[in-house]
């Protein structure tokens, strides 16, 4: 993180989402949680919400979670950072991409070849969300989705079927998938929490999520 950035100590961290079945905005909320729990004022938000009053002037630090359908990341999330970029350059920042990409490469049955490809993914949906946003965050944090057949519809559940097959997942549209690490994401907002009180830099990361969240 820039130590120029913001104004020390961290007080209120914003955590902003975009989610269509609602798995993003648990892992919002956990993250947000998280922080509560190392003593900063923390607050969940869906962009989406056209009734959302927070101004992120009264953010001293911000978070943004978003997954990415069809191929690229929620389109209000992008309208979001687009409208706030200029204030995001001035506070700390990471981002969460959510996607089943992620799950693909965190899964230990995985080929190497298999693994190549859906970090190439990754780092190609992440190229693209900054390419779109002309935002660059001070940290990038992968997040494996979910696969939430009983809430899709009808074309959706077919659709997610056929793209999770052909990426060697699980078909079962008779129930969910879970695949988010949620130890993992724990230790991720600890981390964080650690660097707002200035105590473990948190290492930057540089890596980004493909095809397929929710």
């Amino acid at each position: 993180m820039d130590t120029q950035k913001g104004t020390l100590p961290i007080r209120m961290v914003g955590v902003f989402y975009a989610t269509r079945e609602g798995h993003t905005a648990m892992i919002a909320q956990r993250i947000a949680t998280t922080l509560h729990n190392h003593g900063f004022t923390a607050a969940a938000f869906n962009v989406k919400d056209e009734a959302m009053t927070i101004d992120l002037a009264d953010c001293d630090a911000v978070i943004v979670a978003a997954s990415v359908h069809t191929g690229r990341h929620e389109r209000e999330m992008i309208d979001f950072v687009r409208k706030h970029r200029e204030r995001l350059k001035t506070i700390p920042t990471s981002f969460l991409s959510v996607t089943l990409s992620q799950a693909g490469a965190e899964r230990k049955t995985a080929t190497p070849e298999e693994h190549a490809r859906f970090e190439k993914d990754v780092q190609y949906m992440i190229d693209s969300f900054i390419r779109e946003t002309g935002w660059h965050p001070d940290h990038i944090k992968p997040v494996a989705g979910a696969l939430l057949y009983t809430r899709y519809n009808f074309l959706i559940r077919f659709v997610m079927k056929r793209i999770s097959k052909k990426a060697g997942g699980d078909t079962d549209t008779s129930k969910d998938f879970d695949y988010t690490n949620w130890t993992d994401l724990d230790q991720f907002a600890s981390q964080l929490a650690k660097e707002f009180s200035k105590a473990t830099p948190l290492p930057i990361m540089a890596v980004a999520i493909g095809e397929g969240a929710l």
